[in-house]
């Protein structure tokens, strides 16, 4: 899904946090400005497995939680505070939500010597 460049999106390379930050399964979100842009995306790990997506719904264009965790209740899918929209962890395809075609947008991030990177 294609969107406008952001010049707040951080560059490849830069060191978010540690796996170990994250509970099993968990999420953090990460906030970035860059004079009036603002870049705002989350990690969710699930076992070794760590997914990057933008912190924006996608049916309606704002943003998933504002800090915390952003996983549904039972922790299986990335949750939407706003109205309740589930996405999958794997590939954020949403599985409950107004438009079951949407999916979040991908964030590309790394795992390197225990520490998640952005790509």
């Amino acid at each position: 899904m294609w969107r406008p460049a952001n010049p707040a999106k951080p560059k490849a390379g830069v060191r978010l946090c540690d796996v170990q930050e994250l509970e099993d399964p968990g999420s953090k979100g990460f906030w970035f400005e860059e004079g009036l842009a603002v870049f705002a995306g989350l990690v969710v790990r699930q076992g070794e497995t760590v997914r990057g997506y933008l912190n924006t719904c996608p049916h309606a264009n704002w943003q998933l939680g504002v800090q915390g965790d952003f996983l549904s209740p039972d922790r299986r899918y990335v949750y939407c505070a706003g109205h309740a929209a589930l996405f999958r962890v794997s590939d954020g395809k949403c599985v409950a939500g107004p438009s079951m075609s949407d999916q979040l947008y991908e964030w590309p991030v790394e795992v390197r010597e225990g520490a998640i990177y952005t790509v």
